[in-house]
């Protein structure tokens, strides 16, 4: 994914495809406690999908994890400033205790 490519050259370590035990993550920052997803238009035009992805997400709150869900139009056609925003949330998140953690 050309995402994760991305903000790994930004030196942020992320996982693709993490199964939390409920559902897969498109990709995961462990060390920020950040999980993405990458959504095309389905996500939202689709209310049974919105109910579905409000209740997936909330699961992830549970973990500790935010979600984030990105719309795969944004990745699309601003990729280098969607991986310079997430990378800096992603390094103002991630503390000491954190940082070779997964």
């Amino acid at each position: 994914m050309v995402l994760k490519q991305e903000l790994e050259k930004r030196g942020i370590r992320v996982l693709a495809e993490v199964n939390d035990g409920h559902k897969h993550i498109d990709l995961a920052i462990p060390n920020a406690r950040i999980n993405i997803e990458v959504d095309g238009r389905q996500h939202y035009e689709n209310p049974h999908q919105i109910i579905s992805d409000l209740k997936r997400s909330h699961y992830s709150d549970g973990l500790g994890y935010d979600t984030i869900h990105i719309p795969n139009v944004f990745i699309r056609e601003d990729l280098k400033n969607v991986a310079d925003a997430l990378a800096e949330a992603a390094r103002m998140r991630i503390t000491p205790d954190r940082q070779n953690r997964v």
